[in-house]
């Protein structure tokens, strides 16, 4: 049985204002100096970077990605694979659960293949995601769960030679923020919680976003 969110758990009315929130703790006077593209990890992130990429007058993009779940239960996530398949592992569920590598690349493999090539095709005309080579990147989400997808996210921005990593999101678990800093350039948050049950579990309102009410923004 999910437990409904209560008064005392919402700390955002909506994605709106989650995304004012977050200009409020960003240092946006000194990124509306350099150059930035912004990207959301998800479609539900969309329009909090949409927000940030407006203010920023930044390009946007959106970078797909696909969930692996464990074998017989979809409700565990062990891995993320994203649209320059960079595959993401969640180590700790993988040997727990004893879970061949080589099931997860296979997995990672099919996901790919049909799943976030199509949303390729839908979002950008089969595209590749916007150029990232030698810009400051700014990678948006609504939320984190796991931190798995933010994690593959940066992964693949670092791999395509940004130059700069930085990562803001409303609200996150205190649990993810040793990882996320490790490899992130800067981290910026609203909200963190110690014992996080759910993203929209902190919101009143978090409508679901299709990838057909997407359009990327080129700047």
């Amino acid at each position: 049985m999910t437990e409904e969110p209560s008064k005392s758990n919402i700390f955002f009315k909506n994605r709106e204002v989650a995304a004012y929130r977050l200009l409020d703790i960003l240092p946006i006077r000194r990124m509306k100096l350099e150059e930035w593209i912004i990207i959301s990890s998800s479609l539900g992130g969309y329009h909090i970077a949409k927000i940030i990429a407006d203010t920023l007058n930044a390009p946007l993009d959106i970078l797909l990605t696909g969930v692996i779940n464990a074998p017989l239960n979809d409700e565990c996530e062990i891995a993320i694979v994203t649209e320059h398949e960079e595959v993401v592992i969640h180590e700790e569920l993988v040997k727990a659960f004893e879970i061949d590598l080589d099931y997860i690349y296979a997995e990672s493999k099919e996901v790919y293949e049909n799943d976030i090539l199509e949303n390729m095709h839908l979002l950008r005309d089969g595209q590749n995601i916007i150029d990232l080579k030698d810009k400051n990147v700014l990678i948006v989400d609504e939320g984190i769960n796991t931190g798995l997808t933010m994690m593959a996210c940066i992964k693949t921005a670092v791999n395509l030679k940004a130059k700069s990593v930085t990562v803001a999101t409303p609200i996150l678990p205190s649990t993810s923020i040793p990882a996320i800093e490790s490899i992130a350039d800067d981290l910026y948050y609203v909200k963190k919680i110690d014992h996080f049950i759910a993203i929209n579990f902190y919101y009143d309102i978090l409508e679901e976003v299709k990838i057909e009410d997407i359009e990327i923004k080129k700047g």
